[in-house]
C-alpha cells in the first residue's frame, strides 16, 4: 500500500469519526430540546377530561369545577328557571344559539343534554371575567325590575339567561360556552369529553 494511501484513509477515518462523535453528541443535545417541547404531565391533566358526581346537586342548586383552568357551572335549574327561557328569546342576541359555542347535542331551547341540568363555562365572552349569580328575579343590587335571573357579568355588565345566552346590546359577543360533556350514568357527568371521544 502506497504512503498516499495511508495519509489519506487515515484521514477519511478521522474526519468519519468526528463526524459521528458530533452527530451523536448533536443527537444527545437535541433529546432535551425535543423534550422540553412535550407538554408536562401538569399541562396533560390541566386538559384532561374532569368527572363530576352531581347526584346531590339539588334543584336550584349551582356546583363549579375546574377544567383546563376554567370554571365549569353546573346549574340543577328548577322548573321555574327554565320557563323564563321561551319567555326570554327576543332578549337575546343569539337566542337559537348559532353561534358555534356549544356542542351539537346541545344546540337547543337549553342548550343542554338534559334541560334540568346546565354545563357552561363560567367565563364572560368578552374580555374573560368570570359572571356571577343572580338567581333571584326582579331588582337584585341593581337588576331591572322585570331581570328574569341569570349571570351578570361585573366587568362591564354582560348579561347572561339560566341558559347561558347573551342579552343584546351588551358587551359580550357571544353565548356562554358549553363544553363537550356526556353523563357516564346517572349523576356522573364527564366534561371535556363526548361519546365519540371530541
Amino acid at each position: 500500500m502506497s504512503n498516499e494511501c495511508k495519509v489519506d484513509c487515515g484521514r477519511r477515518r478521522l474526519v468519519a469519526a468526528t463526524a459521528a462523535v458530533g452527530g451523536v453528541g448533536a443527537l444527545a443535545a437535541l433529546v432535551p430540546f425535543v423534550s422540553s417541547l412535550l407538554p408536562s404531565e401538569r399541562a396533560k391533566a390541566a386538559g384532561a377530561p374532569v368527572e363530576v358526581d352531581i347526584s346531590k346537586l339539588e334543584s336550584g342548586q349551582m356546583m363549579t369545577v375546574e377544567w383546563r383552568g376554567k370554571p365549569v357551572w353546573i346549574i340543577n335549574r328548577t322548573k321555574d328557571m327554565l320557563e323564563t327561557l321561551p319567555k326570554l328569546d327576543g332578549e337575546m342576541a343569539d337566542p337559537k344559539s348559532e353561534k358555534k359555542m356549544q356542542p351539537d347535542y346541545a344546540k337547543n331551547e337549553t342548550r343542554s343534554i338534559k334541560p334540568e341540568i346546565m354545563v357552561v363555562v363560567g367565563i364572560c365572552t368578552h374580555l374573560g371575567c368570570s359572571p356571577s349569580s343572580k338567581f333571584k328575579k326582579g331588582a337584585e343590587e341593581g337588576m331591572a325590575a322585570d331581570w328574569m335571573g341569570g349571570f351578570l357579568c361585573p366587568c362591564h355588565g354582560s348579561t347572561f339567561d339560566f341558559a347561558g345566552r347573551v342579552y343584546k346590546s351588551k358587551p359580550a359577543p357571544d353565548n356562554l360556552e358549553v363544553p363537550p360533556h356526556y353523563y357516564m350514568a346517572e349523576g356522573r357527568i364527564l366534561i371535556g369529553e363526548d361519546k365519540k371521544g371530541a
